[in-house]
């Protein structure tokens, strides 16, 4: 007999200390699950409703929220993806990332940020852009890597165009941020 799986939608579930945050909610409910990907659980067998309400009052209290909402949760999807080919491909996509997001997920690009765009009140590229300096501020402060070495990892087409948007968006350039906040 075929065992019976829900997949669940998670808002916020964007780091590998959210998956064994939910990894321990499950188990702390008694629940059997499989995969715990960024954004998504599949929970094996049935669930009772008050499970289903424990888990989702537990993960709210974490900062984390169990979707519902078809809009809501090919936004989260979206912001998934993103988050994990910035974050967690070391070799990022030679592709633009509009195709990448859309063979991913399965959707028109142009849908896609056209939900994006309305769910969170800020372009789909835009938030690449957002995700993509933040990493920047991450690799800058590990000091592993230098200017050129982040510029590339990050597949920007020179150092000039990071350190653009970099100061675009943090109002210093990179050699200004690191110095700030850098401890040591």
């Amino acid at each position: 007999m075929e065992q019976t799986t829900m997949k669940l939608h998670i808002k916020n579930m964007v780091s590998l200390r959210c998956k064994i945050v939910v990894e321990q909610e499950l188990k702390k409910l008694g629940m059997l699950y499989g995969d715990v990907n960024l954004g998504l659980i599949e929970v094996r067998g049935t669930i009772s409703e008050d499970q289903h309400q424990h888990l989702k009052m537990n993960l709210l209290a974490l900062g984390l929220e169990v979707l519902d909402d078809k809009r809501a949760i090919l936004v989260e999807r979206i912001v998934n993806v993103v988050t994990e080919i910035i974050q967690y491909d070391d070799d990022l996509p030679q592709a633009n990332y509009s195709d990448v997001i859309s063979e991913k997920l399965d959707y028109d690009y142009t849908y896609l940020s056209k939900i994006f765009s309305q769910e969170k009140g800020v372009t789909l590229q835009q938030f690449i852009i957002n995700r993509k300096v933040e990493r920047v501020k991450e690799l800058l402060l590990y000091a592993e890597l230098n200017l050129t070495q982040i510029s590339y990892k990050l597949h920007y087409s020179s150092v000039g165009h990071l350190s653009n948007q970099f100061k675009k968006i943090t109002g210093f350039s990179p050699s200004v941020y690191e110095r700030l906040n850098r401890k040591g």
